[in-house]
């Protein structure tokens, strides 16, 4: 009904030369309201499910890729946490070996100086006996140079040669109390 009267309202202007330049002639606006709506129909009917059905498809892409990469990122979140983890536990496992190698190692030199100051008094105590041994060897050597000295010297002074056991035990008894006396 909207169609008639606008169709003859559109007739009834024909016949009357419109004399605005802006307005255009019935049968134009008759023509182009018709071309709109048959392009309209057209574009409801068939354009606009198309556009609709491709809109949710990509909103459907969309969605699952933004799922998908949401799922990435806890998965890359897990795999970054387990890292820092495992990178955590390494530390820890080589500040562990470092301190046993520390305690092994303090361990080795108490040891190795122990062993040094041990080898040091066994050195210390064998230069001792070696030294005592000496001394005494020198000592007796000292006493019988010293007995034969002391022997020859109290024949030139008595002129007469004593036993020879008597001059030792003489001469010994007289080392023994100049030895004692120090």
């Amino acid at each position: 009904m909207m169609l008639a009267t606008l169709l003859a309202a559109a007739a009834d202007t024909t016949n009357v030369q419109s004399k605005n330049p802006i307005l255009p002639a019935g049968n134009e606006i008759v023509w182009g309201l018709v071309s709109f709506l048959a392009l309209f129909a057209i574009m409801y009917f068939l354009a606009f499910p198309a556009v609709k059905k491709a809109m949710e498809a990509r909103t459907e892409r969309i969605r699952q890729s933004l799922d998908a990469a949401e799922k990435a990122k806890s998965e890359a979140e897990a795999v970054l946490d387990d890292y820092q983890r495992q990178l955590a536990d390494a530390k820890n496992e080589a500040n562990r070996i470092i301190e046993e190698a520390r305690q092994t190692a303090d361990q080795l030199r108490r040891d190795l100086i122990a062993k040094a100051e041990a080898d040091a008094a066994e050195i210390r105590q064998r230069a001792t006996a070696d030294i005592d041994a000496a001394k005494e060897r020198a000592l007796a050597e000292l006493r019988g140079q010293l007995t034969a000295l002391a022997i020859e010297l109290a024949e030139k002074v008595v002129e007469r040669n004593l036993d020879h056991q008597t001059n030792v035990a003489l001469v010994e008894s007289y080392i023994t109390q100049v030895s004692q006396q120090r």
